[in-house]
């Protein structure tokens, strides 16, 4: 996620520098044949202005719906930075020793060493689920440049060692060799909840509260996949992409004439013009492009590696931690 007040005009004409240098060639040529040889590649406007508006139509929707997927994922985020406090305190405030059997033994350091056991559990699932989101799919970008630019803490970190901040061995080799580890571990916080339960350490009120916690963040986990594993369709996406270089490669025969009216050499103005209009299309649709997987590990993404960073140091020091993990700190003015 870009956190500066805007991109800079320097830096938005370098990533869309590709929509100014292959327009203002073409145009350039077309305008020389047409200017330098006997051949008149002059074409009425109105065919080429039909063109203009399906496409800007057809960009608006593109655009409208990866904003859509982008803010639904920032959504789902929000939503789980909520539920994981409730989460924390809940735990802390609801696994207590007043319905313990007569024979039961459970000092007061276990139970809160339980709290913590459940609170650094879902440390481990947010973990868990980062590292699920980010990976690459074969519809999001690829290529040795892309992957110089993937510059999130999931694609350099081992997810045993993550987990093992917080879990014991045993269960991290567990979790790790399933399909879907983030909810693995929520059966296990689940199984867990049982337990207790069955051992007096928390009524069946706080089971229920705790389960409706668990219920909640496997909602906005299933949610987050959704975004993650199904795509923006690629048909809209690819059609998109070519009616927008078909009205491109159009665009300089029909200044061609607008221009050549106004009076002599008037008709290399075609180049600047027409390379300013297509740098606005073909710029358009990029951006739409590059928002349509909030979790491919890009600048545009949602900042799910610092957000659960936050989450993991809001709920360490509601269970009373003071040894927190320092927040993730942006590169340059992106934040991952």
């Amino acid at each position: 996620m870009y956190i500066g007040r805007r991109y800079p005009l320097p830096a938005t004409l370098g990533w869309s520098r590709s929509n100014i240098i292959w327009p203002m060639a073409w145009a350039a040529s077309v305008t020389a044949v047409h200017e330098l040889t006997p051949v008149s590649l002059g074409m009425p406007w109105l065919p080429i202005s039909a063109i203009a508006v399906a496409v800007a139509f057809y960009l608006g929707f593109k655009n409208s719906a990866s904003y859509d997927r982008t803010w639904e994922a920032r959504k789902i985020w929000g939503a789980i930075v909520n539920a994981s406090r409730s989460w924390a305190y809940s735990a802390r405030d609801l696994v207590h020793a007043v319905h313990l059997p007569e024979d039961t033994q459970i000092q007061p350091e276990e139970l809160v060493q339980v709290r913590e056991q459940l609170v650094l559990r879902h440390v481990a699932w947010l973990d868990a689920l980062r590292h699920q989101l980010r990976k690459v799919q074969t519809w999001e970008h690829q290529g040795g440049r892309i992957r110089r630019w993937r510059k999130a803490a999931e694609y350099e970190e081992d997810l045993s060692e993550v987990l093992g901040r917080c879990l014991p061995e045993e269960e991290v080799v567990d979790v790790v060799s399933k399909i879907n580890p983030a909810a693995h571990l929520i059966s296990n916080q689940s199984r867990q909840l049982a337990e207790l339960r069955e051992w007096g350490v928390i009524d069946g009120f706080a089971h229920i509260e705790l389960q409706v916690l668990l219920k909640e963040l496997m909602t906005q986990q299933g949610k987050a996949e959704r975004i993650k594993n199904f795509p923006f369709p690629r048909q809209y996406a690819t059609v998109n992409s070519i009616f927008a270089w078909l009205f491109t490669l159009m665009l300089p025969f029909g200044m061609i004439p607008e221009f050549a009216g106004l009076g002599p050499q008037m008709v290399w103005l075609t180049v600047p013009f027409a390379t300013v209009v297509a740098w606005v299309f073909l710029t358009t649709d990029q951006i739409g492009d590059w928002s349509e997987n909030p979790f491919e590990g890009l600048a545009n993404d949602v900042p799910i590696t610092a957000m659960a960073r936050g989450i993991e140091r809001d709920v360490r020091e509601l269970v009373g931690q003071s040894d927190l993990p320092p927040p993730r700190e942006p590169s340059g003015k992106i934040l991952m």
